[in-house]
């Protein structure tokens, strides 16, 4: 029993390292599409994980070659896609060939059912609410795959070999998934230190410079409008309503800068979702319509939050108003809400059509300074999350360049 326990503990030790390894390079996340760079790199470290498994194989059953490179094929090609699955299972196939021997063909196999079964079962497993447990029916249909290939192709095989092997493999695939997904919350935990930590940085400065900016432009406002009353000068006349309103632009920056310095207190009641997103919708519809913008929204509910009511309308208009003006000519926001009840948790999913983002644009969203639009100045975004966060929530980003963008907003929901 050692000579079989041995290796496989090897080759859990080989899977659990080059995920951490991965993760270093790029660390997990799930909203934000995988590049070609890497899905290349995360299909280079699973083969060479795949391939160390294959140099510790249990070296006790005559000419077979069994270890855990399926877990590398199989959890890899779940989360990353066909290339970087791909990229592994032509490596482990290639060696297994130059290996040979009587159990070439089924060793092969056994290689590509993982994959193909990953493939299939893929978009399901991403969208699912609990990988963990998605992933670990998924094994468990592979394994009865893998076991009526092995049963009936290698005979001599004993009851405790299948016991222990399949079960090693089976916590190996698990504990990868368990894993990468406490590895995407740690990231997403870092992520959020990080942000919070620009937002009090932005913060302190805006503090101490605001205040001195307005005095003097209340000043310069004051004269303007008291110069172009009785002025015969027909430039002054001219020019002093674009010198008025650009004078309140900058005045409705500042005033965005000291809402992030010093947010407005506010109290926090049960709302019902569905009412206040309908409300936002109906504010939005004529801008939307002025864009050549379809809004669309199907009332569900009711659900309930804790949240403030104007701030929470604040934080969703500003996401339906981004989605509107990065529609370039006609297109469609949608709007939908879906509650998790085992999870207490409910989403609001704001989609469009526009001109989307790529990765490095996605995670410059909500930090202070950082906008897409021309003449935007970051504020919006930035006071949207600050928001959100204020309300115990949390958004996230999802976006392809020339396919639109989704954001994901979620909240604790009162089920009492």
């Amino acid at each position: 029993m050692i000579t079989l326990i041995k290796p496989l503990l090897v080759n859990i030790t080989i899977l659990l390292s080059f995920t951490f390894n991965a993760n270093l390079f790029f660390p997990f996340q799930t909203k934000i599409p995988f590049t070609f760079k890497q899905k290349v790199i995360y299909g280079l470290l699973g083969s060479f994980g795949a391939l160390f498994c294959m140099v510790y194989p249990i070296e006790t059953l005559g000419e077979t070659h069994f270890d855990l490179r399926m877990c590398a094929v199989l959890v890899l090609t779940l989360y990353a896609g066909w290339l970087p699955g791909s990229i592994v299972l032509l490596s482990v196939c290639m060696v297994r060939y130059f290996i040979g021997g009587k159990f070439l063909f089924i060793g092969i196999i056994v290689s590509i059912v993982p994959f193909l079964i990953a493939l299939l079962f893929r978009k399901h497993f991403l969208k699912s609410q609990s990988r963990l447990r998605t992933g670990s029916i998924i094994v468990i249909g592979y394994f009865i795959v893998y076991m009526a290939d092995i049963y009936y192709s290698i005979q001599f095989l004993k009851p405790s070999f299948y016991f222990i092997y399949f079960f090693t493999s089976f916590f190996t695939n698990v504990a990868l998934i368990f894993v990468i997904e406490n590895l995407i919350k740690i990231n997403k935990q870092i992520e959020e230190m990080v942000y919070l930590d620009k937002l009090t940085t932005i913060g302190q400065l805006t503090a101490s410079i605001a205040h001195e900016i307005r005095n003097p432009l209340s000043t310069v406002k004051g004269f303007i409008q008291f110069l172009s009353k009785d002025t015969k000068d027909e430039q002054l006349k001219k020019f002093s309503p674009l010198i008025l309103e650009e004078l309140d632009r900058t005045n409705s920056i500042i005033t965005n800068y000291l809402k992030v310095a010093k947010p407005e207190p506010f109290q926090v009641s049960k709302l019902t979702l569905n009412e206040v997103i309908n409300d936002c919708v109906q504010l939005m519809r004529p801008f939307a319509s002025y864009s050549n913008v379809v809004i669309d929204y199907e009332n569900k509910g009711p659900l309930f939050i804790n949240g403030n009511e104007p701030h929470l309308k604040q934080a969703i208009m500003n996401v339906v108003k981004n989605g509107i003006e990065s529609i370039v000519h006609q297109g469609t926001v949608t709007i939908d809400l879906q509650a998790d009840f085992p999870r207490k948790t409910v989403v609001i999913r704001i989609e469009d059509t526009g001109k989307g983002m790529d990765p490095e644009q996605i995670k410059q969203m909500g930090l202070p300074f950082y906008t897409t639009k021309s003449k935007g100045t970051g504020l919006g975004s930035m006071v949207t999350n600050k928001i959100i966060r204020e309300l115990n929530g949390l958004i996230e980003y999802k976006s392809e360049v020339n396919k639109g963008t989704i954001v994901f907003i979620s909240f604790p929901l009162l089920t009492d």
